[in-house]
C-alpha cells in the first residue's frame, strides 16, 4: 500500500463529499450463487468443484475457495462422480452432457434472468429464427448462449458489427442480449439492427438484468457531481467495467478497484467529490472499507442516494431444497 503521508495533496486533510450509488453490490442473483456453493458444501462436505468463477469477483472466490470450493476451468479436471456447481453465467448443452457422460453430481447455479436468455435462444432458433446476440465475444454468458443454437446464432457487438452482417442473414431475423451490458450502448447496436432488418423480432422483454440497469442508472444519478467515480468489482466483471465505462462517457474519472487498498492516493489530488458504486458480483463489505479508506486521507462526508429498492429474489436449485427439508425434517423428529 502506498504511504499516504507521501501525497501532499491527496492527503490534506480536505473534507471530501462521497456519493453512494443505490443499489449497489450484490444482486438476486449473485446472492443465490453464493449461497448454492456455501449450502452445497455445507449438505454435501469439501471439495466442492465450481465450473469457472461463481461469479466475477476475486474476493468471493477466494472466500469460497478458503471453504473447500475448488475452482476449475473445464470438467476434465473434475473426478468423475463428484459434485460440481455451474457458475452464474450458464453453460451450453455441451457442457451439460459431458458433467451427465461423466456421471457428476450437478448442482445448477445458473441465474434465472441467464436462464430465460436461454430459453429464448433455443425458441427463436427452433422457430427458425437466424439470431443475433448482442454480447461480448468470450464473456462465458455469451459462450453459453451461443451454445444453446450454435447454427442458429451470430453475434456482434457493436454497430460496425452489425452493419457488416449479410442482408440476406435469414428469413427471420431475431435478436437477444447479455445480461451485463451497457444500456445505452445496446440500445445504439439494436437500433442499427432494426435499420438492417426492419422486420427484426423482439424478445418479449428485456434481457438485460434489472441489477444491471439500476446500477447504471443509480450511477448516472451521481456521475455528474463526481470529480472521480470509484467502482468496485473486478476486472472480468462485465457490469462493473461498464460502470467505469459509463462515467468515462460522462466525462468523469473513473477507476476499477477490487478493494480498498487499490485506491492511489494521487487519485484524489484536487478531488472533492467521489462517486463510489460496486458491481453486482462486489460484496457490500468492500464498499464500507472504501469508505473507511477514503476516511484516511481525509475527513468524508456520505450520502446515500438511492434511486430504486430492489426486493427480488430467487429460489435455490431443488436439490438443495429437499435436503434442507429432510434435515430440517430431521432436527423436528
Amino acid at each position: 500500500m502506498a504511504d499516504v503521508s507521501s501525497y501532499e495533496n491527496a492527503a490534506d486533510g480536505v473534507a471530501r463529499r462521497v456519493l453512494l450509488a443505490g443499489p449497489r453490490s450484490f444482486c438476486a442473483g449473485v446472492e443465490r450463487a453464493i449461497e448454492i456453493v456455501e449450502r452445497t458444501l455445507e449438505q454435501r462436505g469439501a471439495p466442492v468443484y465450481v465450473r469457472k468463477q461463481i461469479v466475477h469477483n476475486v474476493t468471493v472466490v477466494d472466500d469460497l475457495a478458503g471453504r473447500g470450493a475448488v475452482f476449475v476451468e473445464e470438467l476434465d479436471e473434475v473426478p468423475d462422480g463428484a459434485t460440481v456447481v455451474f457458475s452464474a453465467h450458464g453453460v451450453s448443452p455441451a457442457v451439460r452432457k459431458e458433467a451427465d457422460r461423466r456421471g457428476l453430481d450437478v448442482i445448477d447455479g445458473t441465474c434465472p434472468l441467464v436462464a430465460k436468455v436461454h430459453a429464448e435462444a433455443r425458441r427463436f432458433a427452433a422457430r427458425g429464427d437466424t439470431v443475433v446476440l448482442v454480447g461480448h465475444a468470450g464473456h462465458e454468458e455469451v459462450e453459453g448462449t451461443l451454445g444453446e443454437a450454435p447454427e442458429s446464432m451470430v453475434l456482434v457487438s457493436t454497430p460496425d458489427d452489425v452493419r457488416e452482417l449479410p442482408p440476406d442473414l435469414g428469413r427471420q431475423v431475431s435478436y437477444l442480449t447479455q445480461t451485463t451490458l451497457a444500456v445505452d450502448e445496446t440500445e445504439e447496436v439494436v437500433g442499427t439492427l432494426r435499420e438492417r432488418f426492419p422486420l427484426l423480432q423482439e424478445p418479449p422483454s428485456d434481457d438485460i438484468c434489472y441489477a444491471t440497469t439500476n446500477r447504471q442508472a443509480a450511477l448516472k444519478a451521481i456521475v455528474g457531481e463526481s470529480d472521480l467515480v470509484l467502482v468496485v468489482g473486478s476486472e472480468n466483471s462485465s457490469n462493473s467495467v461498464r460502470l467505469v465505462e459509463l462515467a468515462q462517457r460522462e466525462g468523469t474519472r473513473a477507476e476499477l478497484i477490487d478493494q480498498a487498498a487499490d485506491i492511489r492516493p494521487e487519485w484524489l489530488a484536487g478531488v472533492r467529490t467521489v462517486g463510489l458504486t460496486a458491481g453486482a458480483s462486489a460484496p457490500p463489505a468492500l464498499v464500507t472499507e472504501v469508505v473507511s479508506r477514503l476516511g484516511a486521507f481525509g475527513p468524508v462526508h456520505v450520502e446515500e442516494r438511492e434511486i430504486a429498492r430492489e426486493t427480488v429474489s430467487f429460489d435455490l436449485p431443488s436439490p438443495l431444497r429437499a435436503a434442507a427439508r429432510r434435515t430440517a425434517d430431521g432436527r423436528s423428529s
